[in-house]
């Protein structure tokens, strides 16, 4: 199937509504439904990115993209993994193509046409507004890829950027009667205005791929970089009122801050009763999920993630060693066991290590380019390779 991977810049799964935004709806609800899934945020929106690309904790916060990427260690990114099957790739941005680096790093994710984004090609597609609007990047760049099946796409959102007020924010000020009436405070009315323009260009997407026949034969896959810290920018845990509002709960730990949506949809799934993931879920585990889902071979030992649909232990955790399984949370040296749950011995010193070792993993593959030493001294990468499908 084609591919189409979406970083939402700060969104949040609580602005999904059935009469608001029904297209992201429909496809948090009629493709694979998680339940209980995290974007651990650690280095802002480049942090998340190398998140939902690498499927490991940006240790050397936002240098950890460029030390990756620039020093060539993409061979187990989607981009990398499909083009050895034979798919056109490529990624989109509708802001600056330097920002970030994004003109050093994204060209060397494994996407066979590279990247581009404001000021080698984008421009010609996207107004020069702030922020730039993700209808505009997705109906001029669809059009350059819907041909080339089987495709495999990235796109790095903008338009859900703060701030989120009708002067500073031409999203808010464009949706801003579509949301004027909802029972919010301004900032977060602002906030929800400016996701909108994600619906909209879902929505022309989603009609894009009916149009053509081939919706069917097309996943697509969206996770935010980050919560919206942009809504409260100097607050704290339990002092964050807006985010708070939006969430419709007190926000008082990392786990409530970082609760989310992640999407996996494809048009074939719709005739089906929907899958649910149920256990705890990160970011982390995109990659390997996908990596199997696309029939792709690989390493369960180089991610420190899991494929949701294996029998790997489910351990859900972040760069602050907080994690959560299927038996409680462990947050600051707390363990809060599920109610009714029959805990091992030793099992939270077992998980507490498994995690140690998990993080210190993604500080070691960045610092020592370990994947790049794997695809120069094993013949790991010839077995990976299978353009047969």
């Amino acid at each position: 199937k084609n591919l189409i991977m979406i970083c939402a810049e700060a969104f949040s799964g609580y602005v999904i509504d059935e009469n608001l935004t029904p297209t992201l709806y429909r496809l948090s609800t009629k493709g694979i439904n998680f339940t209980d899934f995290y974007v651990p945020a650690s280095a802002g929106t480049t942090g998340g990115e190398y998140s939902f690309i690498f499927s490991l904790l940006p240790i050397d916060s936002g240098k950890s993209m460029k030390e990756m990427a620039v020093q060539g260690n993409s061979v187990f990114t989607m981009g990398s993994a499909l083009n050895r099957r034979g798919y056109y790739g490529k990624m989109y941005h509708n802001n600056s193509y330097t920002y970030y680096d994004r003109n050093k790093t994204h060209n060397n994710l494994g996407y066979s046409d590279g990247f581009m984004g404001m000021g080698n090609g984008m421009e010609q597609y996207v107004k020069k507004v702030w922020p730039q609007s993700d209808v505009e990047m997705i109906n001029g760049t669809v059009p350059e890829y819907i041909g080339k099946q089987p495709f495999n796409i990235y796109y790095m959102s903008v338009s859900g950027h703060s701030d989120y007020t009708k002067n500073g924010n031409s999203m808010t000020s464009k949706n801003w009667d579509r949301v004027k009436d909802l029972p919010y405070s301004k900032a977060v009315k602002g906030y929800i205005a400016a996701q909108l323009e994600l619906e909209d260009a879902l929505t022309s997407l989603v009609n894009q791929l009916e149009e053509a026949g081939i919706a069917d034969d097309t996943v697509i896959v969206l996770c935010a970089d980050h919560f919206p810290y942009g809504l409260d920018e100097q607050g704290s845990l339990g002092k964050m009122p807006n985010l708070s509002e939006l969430y419709g709960n007190k926000v008082n730990n990392l786990w409530e801050r970082d609760k989310n949506t992640l999407i996996i949809w494809s048009g074939c799934l719709e005739d089906q009763e929907p899958i649910v993931v149920d256990t705890p879920v990160t970011s982390l585990d995109i990659n390997p999920t996908l990596l199997n889902l696309f029939g792709c071979r690989w390493d369960s030992r180089l991610f420190p993630g899991r494929d949701v649909f294996s029998d790997a232990p489910v351990i859900a955790f972040n760069i602050e060693y907080n994690w959560k399984t299927e038996l409680g949370s462990y947050y600051k040296g707390k363990f809060h066991p599920v109610e009714g749950a029959e805990i091992p011995e030793d099992y939270v010193e077992t998980v507490n290590t498994i995690v140690r070792n998990k993080v210190n993993y993604c500080g070691g593959v960045q610092q020592n380019n370990y994947y790049k030493w794997l695809v120069e001294n094993t013949d790991l990468i010839p077995q990976l390779d299978d353009n047969v499908g």
